[in-house]
């Protein structure tokens, strides 16, 4: 094949045969997922893709469209990155066990592991503990591999045993264990970050540091570089207790205030989930999003809405726990796929110039 040709599009029929088992397998996982979630007492949600504020995180970007009212004014939406807005507010109406597959669209996001629009299982237990959520992780991987009669998850030669008891851990010990360095030591009982003290430790242990590095910058090089790469491989991983100040739609955590109710889920160093113990105090979730803001116009020179709406929701909003999940991905690795395209029944159009 001429290096120069590009690949076949995914509806040619050849492509759609080698792709289909990978989509049948899908279908079959969501029907398992949406029957555990029935027996748990789950009610299925469906959201409204377009929101006033596409989420608030500073390293998410969305896409921005407008809606035209009937007299012709032109009013700002976006393409919401998560459905976990509406979700809270549904919560806050007087839902207790919610859950929620959503097409989601996230911008500057392509290549194996990321798509613009992906699909994303969201869950919320209220009144319930986050530790509830990964117990529901662990049965979740075991269902979706025995549905698509598989012993192990996989991704690119590696393994995970999804029948195996997780490794759990927390962030500070997979930073001394994975990379040597003490991130605590770096985070004051307040929640603050001094980014000198990290860049130490990292110019310590060899680690690169640019001058206009922040603290969540050096936060974020470290667990790319020297903690992934040893999550969930052999059996999957729970990491637990991140920063305070890297989980903006967390509660603080009873053992210590200086981490919050915040884990991942990986397997085969991929991730799969992110958890909360939710947040329900307005003042500080709005001071949050405006330090969120502020690193992304630092870094990006744009800034997102805050929705009024959902501060108000929270005032009403009980104690709970939710997640999100890489819906798309758990299919990757229960079927073998290497791709995310692989998996998804019509894929995004790729920009060419």
């Amino acid at each position: 094949m001429n290096s120069s040709a590009k690949a076949s599009p995914w509806w040619t029929p050849s492509v759609h045969a080698d792709r289909r088992p990978f989509l049948i397998g899908r279908n079959a996982i969501q029907a398992a997922l949406r029957g555990f979630f029935a027996r748990e007492d789950f009610v299925e949600v469906d959201t409204a893709v377009l929101q006033v504020s596409p989420g608030n995180e500073a390293h998410l970007h969305a896409f921005a469209t407008e809606a035209l009212t009937t007299d012709g004014q032109k009013a700002p939406f976006y393409l919401h990155t998560s459905p976990e807005f509406a979700c809270k507010k549904l919560l806050a109406a007087g839902e207790e066990r919610i859950s929620c597959f959503a097409h989601v669209y996230r911008n500057r996001e392509r290549g194996p592991l990321h798509h613009p629009e992906f699909t994303m299982l969201e869950w919320y237990r209220a009144g319930e503990s986050y530790e509830s959520l990964m117990m529901d992780c662990v049965r979740i991987m075991a269902l979706a591999a025995e549905t698509v009669k598989t012993g192990k998850l996989a991704y690119r030669g590696a393994e995970s045993d999804p029948f195996a008891g997780p490794e759990r851990i927390g962030v500070a010990e997979a930073f001394e264990r994975h990379a040597g360095i003490d991130l605590l030591a770096s985070v004051a009982a307040d929640g603050s970050t001094d980014r000198d003290h990290l860049a130490a430790e990292l110019r310590r242990v060899g680690m690169r540091v640019a001058d206009d590095d922040g603290w969540a910058d050096l936060f974020s090089r470290v667990l790319v570089e020297k903690i992934e790469p040893y999550l969930g491989f052999g059996r999957i991983t729970i990491l637990d207790e991140y920063p305070i100040s890297e989980a903006a739609l967390a509660r603080p955590s009873a053992r210590d205030p200086r981490v919050a109710e915040r884990f991942e889920l990986y397997a085969c160093g991929v991730e799969l989930a992110n958890g909360f113990g939710e947040l329900t105090n307005a003042a500080e979730q709005r001071r949050r999003f405006e330090i969120e803001m502020t690193e992304k116009a630092r870094i990006y020179g744009e800034t997102y809405p805050i929705d009024e709406d959902f501060l108000a929701a929270l005032a009403l909003m009980p104690e709970a726990s939710g997640i999100a999940l890489g819906f798309d991905r758990l299919v990757m690795l229960a079927t073998g796929a290497s791709r995310i395209d692989q998996v998804l029944w019509a894929p995004v159009a790729e920009y060419r110039r």
